[in-house]
C-alpha cells in the first residue's frame, strides 16, 4: 500500500472505477462466450460462493455501475470490489493468451484489425443490451472510433491485470480512475 493510500483494500472504488472494473469485466465476457458462468465458477474456485453463489448476486454487485441500464445507488462494498477485483484478475488470467493474440503487434495488421473487429462486435453486443444508451460515455464506447481505441486500452488493462502482482496493478488503476 502506498503513502497515499492508493492500493487500500478497504477503500471503495469512486465511480469511475466501479465503472472501469465492470467494462473490464464485460471484455472478459466479450472474449468467453460462457463468461458469466465462467466468473461464477471461479468465484466458487477462490472461495466467493458466500458473495456471488450465482449470476443474479454476481450481476448486483456489478450494478453499481452508473452505465449500466438498471444501476443501483450507494456505495459498493470494498469487500465486494476486492473480490471482483481478484476474479477479474483470475479470469484474465485464464484468458490471457487470448490477451496476447490480441495484442500481438508481430502479426499482420489485416489479421490484427480482424481480431480487434471481431471482439468490439461482441463487446458493442454486450454494451447494447446492458447499458444506458443515453449515456456519452456508452455512446463513446459503441463508436467505431474512439470505441475500439477505448477497448484496447480494456484489453491492456487486463493484460496487465494477468499474472503476480495482478490485484494490486489493478487495484492501484481502478483507484486512480479520476472522474
Amino acid at each position: 500500500m502506498g503513502a497515499d493510500g492508493a492500493s487500500d483494500p478497504g477503500r471503495p472504488l469512486s465511480r469511475r472505477g466501479i465503472e472501469r472494473l465492470d467494462l473490464m469485466l464485460l471484455c472478459l465476457e466479450a472474449l468467453d462466450l460462457n463468461g458469466g458462468e465462467a466468473m461464477v465458477w471461479m468465484s466458487e474456485q477462490l472461495g466467493f460462493t458466500e458473495l456471488f453463489p450465482n449470476r443474479v448476486e454476481l450481476w448486483k454487485r456489478r450494478c453499481h455501475n452508473p452505465l449500466r441500464r438498471a444501476c443501483r445507488r450507494g456505495v459498493l462494498a470494498p469487500r465486494d470490489s476486492d473480490a471482483l477485483i481478484h476474479l477479474l484478475c483470475e479470469m484474465a488470467d485464464r484468458l490471457y493468451p487470448m490477451l496476447r493474440s490480441l495484442l500481438d503487434s508481430s502479426e499482420p495488421p489485416e489479421r490484427s484489425a480482424q481480431r480487434w473487429q471481431l471482439f468490439h462486435e461482441r463487446l458493442s453486443s454486450l454494451i447494447h443490451e446492458r447499458m444506458n444508451p443515453r449515456r456519452s460515455a456508452v455512446q463513446l464506447l459503441l463508436d467505431p472510433g474512439p470505441g475500439l481505441v477505448q477497448c484496447r486500452h480494456l484489453v491492456q488493462g487486463l493484460a496487465l491485470a494477468a499474472g503476480v502482482g495482478g490485484v494490486e496493478r489493478l487495484r492501484a488503476s481502478l483507484m486512480d480512475a479520476v472522474a
